[in-house]
């Protein structure tokens, strides 16, 4: 017997698929993931019984799972939260209005390799003094949830100002500088540190949180290594170490962010 496949199945495959995609990229190297595999494994052996008929296994396992989804919201909270938080900064648009942005979605502003061509001098001249950074760069998610606990500057990109904040003597050298909209929006600004029990022990505090942000928006983040001088950048949940500052300015102009 042939069952009909419609459209309306494939398109039903396809959000199922992208949903587990998603969330698999949210709690992969997290102590969630293990939870996840062991509640998919006994939702799998409940299927397979309740197929055999076998009645009270079956029912045993259905008054487990349908309390379990209570148990699940508590347990996968924080997951959850990062979830709908990624979803909505990545689906978000920036207020700035633009045709060129709607349709290629691309920001139509003259001076993007200027700018990152600023962000590099900064990020070179800090490397080569081991003065440690953190740089958050936003594409479409606004970064203003962010900002709570830093300072709001609001003030134009040069890689002079970018190193003086971060120098070691000055009030906002703790914390992350996040750029957005073609400005230094705030600095000092605390990020949300990745959960991932697989990050190599050698990263400490910044690039844990780097990784953290990149897990929590859609922003691009730029890490200067106060031990070593590495540049690195975090998206996506992941770190690409020890970039030159070549590879860092075809990452930002290829990005097209401005």
């Amino acid at each position: 017997m042939i069952v009909p496949v419609t459209v309306l199945d494939v398109i039903d495959i396809v959000l199922v698929a992208l949903i587990m995609f998603q969330l698999y990229r949210i709690i992969k190297g997290t102590a969630a993931f293990s939870i996840f595999l062991a509640v998919f494994f006994i939702y799998l052996f409940w299927l397979i019984v309740k197929a055999l008929n076998m009645q009270l296994v079956s029912s045993m396992l259905g008054q487990v799972i349908g309390v379990g989804v209570i148990a699940l919201i508590v347990v996968f909270q924080q997951e959850v939260r990062r979830f709908l938080l990624v979803m909505g900064n990545r689906y978000l648009k920036n207020s700035n209005f633009s045709l060129t942005r709607l349709f290629t979605g691309v920001k139509d502003e003259p001076g993007g390799p200027i700018i990152a061509e600023q962000i590099v001098r900064a990020a070179e001249s800090m490397a080569s003094k081991k003065i440690g950074s953190l740089i958050v760069i936003a594409r479409q998610g606004r970064l203003d949830l962010f900002t709570e606990g830093g300072e709001i500057l609001k003030a134009r990109i040069s890689a002079e100002l970018l190193e003086t904040i971060f120098f070691k003597n000055t009030p906002l050298h703790d914390g992350a500088v996040l750029i957005e909209d073609d400005l230094i929006l705030a600095a000092r600004c605390p990020l949300p540190v990745t959960d991932q029990l697989t990050i190599p022990t050698r990263f400490g505090m910044r690039h844990r949180a780097a990784i953290g942000m990149s897990e929590n928006s859609d922003a691009l983040v730029i890490v200067v290594s106060e031990e070593t001088g590495h540049i690195s950048v975090a998206d996506g949940g992941e770190i690409r170490e020890n970039l030159t500052t070549s590879e860092l300015r075809n990452i930002l102009l290829m990005e097209k962010i401005w």
